[in-house]
C-alpha cells in the first residue's frame, strides 16, 4: 500500500442563501441549513422533501417509460401460465433486483424461476448460452434486471428463437457521437439488423429490440429522476404488477429494504427519490420478514435495529457481492429466499467467509499494484491502466476503487481471463469513464457502465493500445488530479453540542451524492496521542483549540502515514513525546465530523478526523 500522502486542495463551500430564515422555518440550526444548501437542495418544497420526505413523495411508476407495458405483459403471461425466467446480474444490485421480481411474480401466481450469470464463465448480463438454456427448458418470457440495455445481439437471438423479452435496467445505452453538431443525426427511430437505432441530436442510440424496455436512461423516457439503481427500476415494475394483480400494498413496502440495500451497495447518488427509498428501507430492516437478511446481519455481529447506510455499503453489501465474485451469486439469491433459519444461517456463514477471503485477495492485489505504480512504470499517465495478470478478475473493480482513492485519478485494472482479458474501472468526478470508453469502442470486445465505473473485455494484445488511447484522449489538467476536499462549515469545536450532533442525523442517510458533512478547524493543538484497536489501526488524540476547548479526536485512516507526516514535520522525538502524553507545540489543521461517544453509560462529545494538514 502506498505510504505517501496524496495532494489535496481544501475549499470552503460558498453557496449563498438566507440561512437564518431556513433555520427558523424548519426548526434547525443555521449550520444544518448551510449543509442542506451545500447539497443543492433549494426551495421550501425540496427542503421539506429532503428532511421529511415519505413514500407519498415518490414518483409514480407509470412515469417510467415501458413500466406499464411491462407490468401488463407480465400479468398476461402469468394468466396464461407461461414460464417466466428472471436473468439478473451477479452483484448486489442484480441480486436484490432478482429477489424483488421473483417474490412479486410468485406472489401474483406466476410460474417463475431465475438465473444469474456466472462471472467467470458467462460474463456480465445476458449471453447466448443462458438464452439457449431458456429455450431448451421451455421458458416463454425472459425478464432482465440490472442488465440488458446493451445486449443487442443476444436479444436478437432471443427473439429469433421465440422468446418474449422484457428488459429492466439502469445502465447507459450504447450510442455513437456525431462530432460535428451542425451535421447531427436526423432525429428519428430506425429499425436495423442488430436492434433499434434512435437518433437524438448528436447522439445515435443503439437499443435492443426487446418487447419492452424499462430504463430511465433510455431516450424518450420522461421519468423525473434518472439515477435509480437496477433494483429500484425492478421495484417500480413490481409495484405496478402487484397493483394490477390485486396484491396488498404492504408487499411493496416489504421490498423496500432490498431497494435500499441495492441503492447504497451500487453506490447510487443518495438524493431526491433515492434518499427516500433508502431512508424508508432502513426504517423497515428490523421488521423485515426475510430470514436471510436477518441471518446476514447477525453473522456480522450487528443489530438489525442499528443498521444504517454504512453497514449496507461496507459490511453487508460486500458479503452479497463476494458470492458473485468468488463463487456464484445464486448463493446470495438463495440467502434472500431462504425458507428456514437453519438454511439462512448456513448461507450467511458461507457468504461471510467468502468475503473474508475476498478481503485478503484484495489487499494482496492492491499492494502489487501500488508497487508497480510507485516504481514509475506508468510515468506521467493521467489515466492508469494497470495490468495485473494474476489478480482474480472478480476483484478488479474493488482494486481499481482502492487505487483511485490512493492516487486520485481514473483507474482501469485489467486481469487475465479464460478468453483474452477482462477489467473494471473506477473514475473521479471530472472524468466520465463510460464516455471515454465510447471513444475507444473498437478496442473492446464488450463494455458497459456509468460515468464513475465500468466493466469490459478485450484481447490481451489491446491492453497497451487501451492505455495509449485513453491517455492520448485525456483532457484532465493538473488541477483535476488534485482531490478537492469541500468543507461545508469552518466550525470551531467549541460550537459542537449534543443537540447539534443529534440534529445532523436528520441529514442521513449519508453516501454518494449526500456525503457526510465536513467541518474544519485550523491549528488544533495536540495534547496527547494513543494507538488503539486490535490491529493498531486507530489513532486517538486529545486536542485543544484556540478557545481552550479540549476534546477527544479519533482518526481511522492510515495511522502509519499520519504518524510519519507528524514526524517529518516535528521530528521523531517530539512525536514520541506526544505519545507519552507530553505533547508540546504540535498542531494540525483538520476536517472532521462531530459525534457522541457512549461508554459505560456516559456520553461525551468527540470529533472524527477525516483529513489533516
Amino acid at each position: 500500500m502506498t505510504g505517501r500522502k496524496k495532494q489535496e486542495k481544501w475549499v470552503v463551500a460558498a453557496k449563498r442563501a438566507d440561512f437564518q430564515a431556513i433555520a427558523q422555518k424548519f426548526g434547525i440550526d443555521q449550520v444544518t441549513a448551510r449543509i442542506i444548501r451545500n447539497r443543492d437542495v433549494v426551495g421550501d418544497e425540496e427542503i421539506r422533501k429532503y428532511l421529511q420526505g415519505t413514500l407519498s413523495d415518490l414518483y409514480a411508476p407509470e412515469l417510467l417509460k415501458g413500466c406499464v407495458e411491462a407490468a401488463e405483459l407480465l400479468k398476461e403471461k402469468i394468466g396464461q401460465g407461461k414460464r417466466i425466467r428472471i436473468i439478473g446480474d451477479y452483484d448486489i444490485d442484480g441480486v436484490n433486483a432478482t429477489y424483488i421480481l421473483y417474490r412479486t411474480i410468485q406472489s401474483c401466481g406466476g410460474d417463475v424461476d431465475y438465473e444469474i450469470p456466472d462471472r467467470m464463465k458467462d460474463g456480465y448480463g445476458l449471453n447466448v448460452h443462458l438464452l439457449e438454456l431458456a429455450v431448451q427448458e421451455g421458458v416463454d418470457t425472459v425478464i432482465t434486471c440490472d442488465n440488458g440495455i446493451s445486449a443487442i445481439e443476444e436479444i436478437r437471438y432471443a427473439k429469433q428463437n421465440g422468446l418474449t423479452v422484457i428488459v429492466t435496467d439502469h445502465h447507459e445505452p450504447k450510442y455513437e457521437e456525431q462530432e460535428d453538431a451542425a451535421e447531427s443525426w436526423e432525429t428519428g427511430i430506425y429499425d436495423e439488423i442488430e436492434g433499434v437505432s434512435i437518433c437524438v441530436g448528436t447522439r445515435r442510440y443503439l437499443l435492443p429490440e426487446a418487447d419492452v424496455l424499462v430504463n430511465p436512461k433510455q431516450p424518450g423516457c420522461g421519468y423525473p429522476f434518472k439515477k435509480l439503481c437496477g433494483a429500484a427500476v425492478a421495484w417500480k415494475v413490481a409495484c405496478l404488477l402487484g397493483r394490477i394483480c390485486g396484491i396488498s400494498s404492504s408487499e411493496e413496502e416489504a421490498l423496500l429494504p432490498f431497494v435500499a440495500f441495492a441503492t447504497v451497495g451500487d453506490v447510487m447518488d443518495l438524493e431526491d427519490e433515492n434518499r427516500i427509498l433508502v431512508r424508508e428501507g432502513l426504517k423497515r430492516i428490523a421488521v423485515a420478514d426475510n430470514l436471510g437478511l436477518q441471518a446476514l446481519i447477525r453473522m456480522n455481529g450487528l443489530d438489525a435495529a442499528d443498521i444504517n447506510a454504512y453497514h449496507f455499503g461496507f459490511v453487508l453489501g460486500p458479503c452479497i457481492n463476494a458470492s458473485g465474485r468468488l463463487d456464484t451469486a445464486r448463493r446470495s439469491v438463495r440467502l434472500l429466499l431462504a425458507q428456514t433459519e437453519e438454511e439462512a444461517e448456513q448461507l450467511a456463514k458461507q457468504l461471510k467467509e467468502l468475503n473474508d477471503d475476498r478481503k485478503q485477495m484484495t489487499e494482496q492485489a492492491v499492494e502489487e499494484a501500488c508497487a508497480l505504480i510507485d516504481s514509475g512504470a506508468y510515468g506521467d499517465d493521467r489515466v492508469l491502466v494497470v495490468y495485473l495478470p494474476d489478480c482474480h478478475e472478480s476483484i478488479a473493480g474493488i482494486v481499481a476503487g482502492k487505487l483511485r482513492e490512493y492516487y486520485y485519478r481514473p483507474v482501469f485494472v485489467v486481469t487475465d481471463a479464460k478468453e483474452g482479458a477482462k477489467g473494471s474501472g473506477r473514475s473521479i468526478e471530472t472524468y466520465s469513464m463510460f464516455d471515454e470508453m465510447v471513444k475507444c469502442d473498437d478496442v473492446f470486445t464488450k463494455y458497459g457502465g456509468h460515468p464513475m465505473a465500468a466493466g469490459f473485455s478485450l484481447e490481451r494484445e489491446q491492453i497497451d493500445e487501451l492505455r495509449r488511447r485513453l491517455n492520448e484522449n485525456c483532457t484532465l489538467g493538473e488541477q483535476d488530479l488534485i482531490e478537492k476536499i469541500c468543507i461545508d462549515v469552518p466550525m470551531p469545536i467549541d460550537y459542537i453540542t449534543e443537540d447539534l450532533v443529534e440534529q445532523l442525523a436528520l441529514l442521513e442517510p449519508f453516501g454518494k451524492g449526500n456525503e457526510k458533512p465536513i467541518f474544519a478547524e485550523a491549528g488544533l493543538t495536540l495534547l496527547g496521542a494513543r494507538i488503539l484497536g486490535k490491529n493498531a489501526n486507530v489513532l486517538k488524540f486529545r486536542v485543544c483549540n484556540r478557545a481552550g476547548r479540549i476534546m477527544d479526536a479519533m482518526y481511522f485512516g492510515n495511522v502509519e502515514e499520519l504518524r510519519g507526516y507528524l514526524e517529518d514535520r516535528y521530528g521523531v522525538q517530539r512525536v514520541q513525546e506526544l505519545f507519552w502524553g507530553r505533547g508540546e507545540g504540535l498542531s494540525l489543521d483538520v476536517t472532521y465530523y462531530p459525534s457522541i461517544n457512549e461508554y459505560m453509560g456516559n456520553q461525551t462529545l468527540q470529533i472524527v478526523i477525516k483529513n489533516y494538514r
